[in-house]
């Protein structure tokens, strides 16, 4: 193909979830759009983070269970891990989703460009392809170019064994023992995939604490889970040094005065994300601690430019992405919308889950002074014993007017029930409106209802 010239009223580049959510919007409102990826349609969430994690994740959950399959009356023999056929049932599922988001866009009309662009003013997009170079030019330009896997500079990082996150979705086999850099939520929920399946997990964490900026008592709890299930974690450590010995790795560590040195086959490199500005260096837009910096609208410093998803900064969550592509989408054509002051929740996909909204404890008690506090242990919760998924609790933090600031989850499905706290949060809800509720019974959302009336100081089911 010869240079070809295109000419859109909105171009997105970047086609994960803000991307594409922005693409789908514009397209759907009315507006001419072209897309340019360089890679899969779908992003990191969906290719190579949330939905192949998460597809992993329930094969070895799947594990973990079968070992106490007796409990449930069930006479099991040994069960052993079919690697290859995980393998095969993660990348079924992710081609599902991401040809569903390509069939989408072709169904709405927006041309997709599969080539890495590189932007040339706000205006005007180049995209080299083995076909030749694509001209884009647009009126309005929304940039979504998401985040990759960071990698610190530690002496053998580049050795053979040593994986990204993303390296580790296609590992041949599951590692004898492996070495996790990094206590956060890509390393933890890794731990978790492969400590069922026989991995001895050594995690190692520069900083005092797991799982920074989480309610300080849902992380003391999980990270006792988390050594109960035989996975090793040593904060307040740093890693100096990854050595070849002979068919394995040494990773050489220092905690305060105490050096530790940590035999492997594999390190998995699990310190955070960078975001991904380089396409579009020349545009010289207003940035803060490497993040785009944008107002309400998801509009950058320069009128007619958009961005959206982790290039914004903040917490890199796919839904906080699809709502800031939208936005995008919506303001590019002249509609008027914003996230406000929505609080956006998040989920920790470990064993068990993790999942909060709105203020810490800690922060809540910063704010207002006199905070209300109400608990439910899910020992106390008949679906969670049924499951035999005991582990864990909710928390809930109210004002002193009993307004809900904030809620903290960790048990067995975290993930759907914190649904309910964050429109308390969102809506300015009392913990009165959500202890009147009827909750269905047995449900492990009953434990959000008597966290509140524990609140109240009218607990049912626990002292």
């Amino acid at each position: 193909m010869a240079n070809k010239t295109i000419q859109v009223e909105i171009a997105v580049l970047g086609g994960g979830p803000a991307g594409y959510t922005a693409a789908l919007r514009s397209a759907q409102l009315g507006a001419n759009v072209a897309l340019i990826e360089q890679e899969a349609v779908g992003g990191t969430c969906l290719n190579q983070g949330c939905i192949p994690t998460k597809t992993l994740l329930g094969s070895s959950g799947l594990m973990a269970e079968l070992k106490h399959a007796r409990e449930f009356g069930l006479e099991i023999q040994q069960a052993q891990i079919n690697w290859d056929g995980a393998l095969k049932q993660k990348d079924r599922v992710v081609k599902m989703l991401q040809s569903g988001v390509v069939q989408l866009l072709k169904t709405r009309g927006v041309t997709v460009i599969a080539g890495k662009g590189q932007v040339q003013s706000p205006e005007r997009i180049l995209v080299p392809t083995s076909e030749g170079t694509w001209e884009v030019e647009c009126k309005k330009l929304i940039l979504a170019t998401g985040a990759k896997p960071a990698v610190p500079p530690i002496p053998g990082i580049d050795l053979p064994g040593v994986l990204t996150s993303t390296d580790a979705l296609s590992i041949a086999q599951p590692p004898k023992q492996m070495v996790i850099i990094g206590a956060g939520v890509i390393g933890l929920e890794f731990a978790n995939v492969f400590a069922p399946l026989g991995t001895k997990i050594s995690v190692v964490e520069q900083q005092e604490e797991i799982l920074p900026g989480v309610d300080e008592e849902i992380t003391a709890e999980l990270l006792k889970q988390l050594k109960r299930q035989g996975i090793s974690v040593s904060l307040s450590t740093a890693v100096r040094e990854i050595r070849q010995t002979g068919e394995g790795l040494l990773v050489l560590c220092q905690k305060e005065e105490k050096e530790l040195a940590l035999e492997c086959d594999t390190v998995l490199v699990a310190v955070g994300r960078r975001l991904a500005t380089e396409a579009f260096g020349a545009l010289q837009l207003k940035m803060q601690r490497g993040a785009v910096c944008v107002d309400e609208r998801m509009e950058t410093s320069i009128p007619g430019v958009y961005a959206a998803g982790d290039i914004t900064g903040g917490k890199l969550l796919a839904h906080s992405a699809f709502a800031k592509g939208r936005i995008a989408a919506e303001s590019a054509v002249g509609k008027e919308f914003s996230l406000g002051g929505t609080v956006i929740p998040a989920c920790i996909y470990t064993t068990p889950e993790v999942a909060s909204v709105g203020m810490t404890e800690a922060e809540a008690k910063l704010a207002f002074g006199q905070i209300h506090v109400g608990k439910c242990a899910f020992r106390s919760n008949g679906r969670a014993l049924s499951l035999r998924r005991r582990e864990g609790f909710v928390k809930v933090i109210a004002d002193e007017a009993y307004r809900i600031v904030g809620g903290h989850i960790l048990g067995a499905e975290a993930s759907e029930v914190i649904s309910s706290l964050s429109l308390a949060v969102n809506l300015g809800l009392k913990a009165e409106n959500l202890a009147q509720l009827i909750y269905p019974h047995p449900s492990l959302s009953e434990a959000v209802w008597e966290a509140c009336l524990s609140m109240l100081g009218q607990p049912l089911h626990q002292l």
